[in-house]
């Protein structure tokens, strides 16, 4: 009787347990787990059914590497929060399929994605023909984005009809300005002509339908300004 109840005792504190680490861990979604977060969550969830199973066990040796585990997760993420390449490195980054209705088949290799696995996804979005996508974005999650062709695609100059990120975290996305066939230059001409002259001071800088939106590091709120 008496092993029964620390066996009842331990799944109870440590469900307890487990509930404050993943909250305080923060809220995503499965599907947006990192590869870090999945591998810490995977480990915490194996640390606990061991601790429930070895009842004989110290339960603070258990409960000492959860805790552990918390707390890097914590760190990389604050981490992450901080730096655009740890993020990278942590998250992944989205990665271009298919550019102006052209398959990318480098990135399409270096993800190990094949054909089928695009065909399918562009059919759940309900387009048969890759020829009316004019982006398609696969994105750190896993899903597709898919931008299609618009009347307006037949002009000179092309601006994306979605958000695109030129700064983050007070660094230029060079690849993100090759894609409007802009430079760096440019970039930060528009930036000085709307009152913007240190780039690390911005938090986020994106560009739709010739539009810009800058967020400031610190700033309250962003400003919507137009070109």
């Amino acid at each position: 009787m008496e092993e029964y109840l620390i066996v009842i005792f331990r799944t109870v504190l440590l469900y307890v347990l487990m509930t404050i680490i993943y909250r305080i861990m923060g809220k995503r979604e499965i599907g947006e787990l990192s590869i870090l977060d999945l591998v810490i969550s995977v480990m915490i969830a194996e640390l606990a059914v061991v601790a429930i199973e070895k009842s004989d066990e110290k339960l603070f040796r258990n409960i000492l590497p959860m805790l552990i585990l918390m707390v890097v997760q914590i760190i990389s993420a604050y981490w992450s929060l901080k730096s655009k390449k740890m993020r990278d490195f942590v998250d992944g980054k989205p990665v271009i399929l298919i550019n102006k209705g052209k398959i990318d088949e480098k990135a399409m290799k270096k993800l190990r994605y094949n054909l089928d696995d695009l065909l399918m996804q562009l059919r759940e979005k309900d387009i048969a023909l890759i020829s009316d996508v004019e982006y398609a974005i696969l994105e750190v999650s896993g899903s597709l984005s898919v931008i299609e062709k618009s009347n307006q695609s037949s002009q000179a100059d092309l601006t994306p009809s979605f958000t695109l990120p030129l700064v983050m975290d007070g660094r230029i996305n060079s690849e993100n300005l090759t894609l409007i066939n802009k430079n760096e230059e440019w970039l930060k001409k528009q930036l000085k002509e709307k009152g913007v002259y240190d780039i690390s001071r911005v938090s986020l800088c994106s560009f739709e339908n010739n539009t810009f939106y800058i967020d400031l590091i610190d700033e309250k709120s962003g400003e919507k300004l137009s070109e």
